[in-house]
C-alpha cells in the first residue's frame, strides 16, 4: 500500500512538477498566476534565467519587449517566437552588468548544487528588479530516488537545495526585498531515522516521474522492479513514521516568491 506521503508526491508533483501536462495542475496555475501577478511592470528587458521548456517566457512577451530566455539546454527556435534564445549557464551568465530590467527565475534555484554563484550572478545582470521563486522550506529527504545502475541517492526532482526568507535574503544581499508572497500548502515531512529506513528499502515510492536523471552516474532513474521482505518492511516502518510525523507537523507555504529591488 502506498502512503499518501509518498504516493501524492508523485501524483501531484507538489514542488517539483509533473511531466507533460504539470503547468495545467492546480498548484502549478496558482503558482503562475501570482508569478504574474508580482512580475514588475513598467520595464522593457526581462531575462527568463533558466526557462527549460520557455512556458514563462512566452507569458513574459505579453509584459515586456524584449524576452531573452536562457537555459543550459539549446531551445527549439520555432517554438519561441519574439523571444532571444540563449544557451548558457546561469552560474557564469554570458551578459554584461545591469543587462536586464528585470530576471524572472522560477524552478531553477532548487536544482543548483553552485547556488551562490547563481544568485551572484543574477544580481549582478538584474538593473532594477528581480523576481525569484523557489519551493519554500522543502524537506527534501522526502521522496527521494535510489539509482537502480549505481545505487546513489538522490535527491527528489533533483532539488538539490531548500530555501526559507533568511537564506533568500543572503543570498541575494545587496538586493532588497520589496514584496513577498506564499503559495499553496504542504503539510510533508520526514525524520532522520524515516528517510535512512526507506533509503535501506530501495526509496520505491520516490519521485521517479520527473525526467531527472541520477545525480550521480546519469543514469535514467526508475523504481526498483521487485524489493525483498526486509525491503518491505524498511519502506513499511519509513511510511508509518512519516504518518506520525505528519500530525506534528504545521502546515506551510509549498512556494515563495519575492521581488528584490537593486537599491
Amino acid at each position: 500500500m502506498v502512503s499518501r506521503t509518498e504516493g501524492e508526491l508523485n501524483e501531484k508533483g507538489i514542488h517539483g512538477g509533473l511531466t507533460g501536462q504539470r503547468h495545467e495542475t492546480e498548484s502549478e496555475c496558482a503558482r503562475t498566476a501570482d508569478l504574474l501577478r508580482l512580475t514588475p511592470a513598467g520595464y522593457k528587458s526581462v531575462l527568463d534565467a533558466g526557462a527549460r521548456d520557455g512556458y514563462y517566457s512566452r507569458l513574459l512577451t505579453e509584459r515586456f519587449e524584449a524576452v531573452t530566455a536562457l537555459d543550459m539546454n539549446p531551445l527549439e527556435p520555432s517554438t519561441m517566437d519574439g523571444i532571444r534564445c540563449v544557451q548558457g549557464d546561469l552560474t557564469r551568465l554570458p551578459f554584461p552588468d545591469n543587462s536586464f530590467d528585470v530576471v524572472f527565475c522560477s524552478e531553477v534555484l532548487e536544482h543548483i548544487p553552485k547556488l551562490e554563484n547563481a544568485c551572484s550572478e543574477i544580481v549582478r545582470v538584474t538593473r532594477h528588479e528581480a523576481l525569484i521563486g523557489v519551493p519554500y522550506r522543502q524537506d527534501i529527504r522526502l521522496g527521494r530516488t535510489s539509482c537502480g545502475s549505481c545505487h546513489g541517492t538522490n535527491p527528489p526532482w533533483g532539488h538539490v537545495n531548500s530555501f526559507d526568507e533568511k537564506k533568500l535574503e543572503t543570498l541575494f544581499n545587496p538586493l532588497r526585498v520589496v514584496q513577498r508572497s506564499y503559495v499553496w500548502t504542504n503539510d510533508e515531512h520526514t525524520s532522520a531515522v524515516a528517510a535512512w529506513l526507506m533509503d535501506r528499502a530501495g526509496n520505491p515510492w520516490g519521485v521517479y516521474d520527473s525526467q531527472e536523471r541520477c545525480g550521480h552516474c546519469g543514469a535514467k532513474l526508475s523504481p526498483p522492479a521487485s524489493r525483498s521482505t526486509l525491503g518491505r518492511l524498511f519502506a513499511a516502518s519509513a511510511s508509518a513514521l512519516n504518518g506520525l510525523q505528519r500530525r506534528f507537523t504545521k502546515p506551510h507555504a509549498n512556494w515563495i516568491h519575492l521581488v528584490l529591488e537593486k537599491k
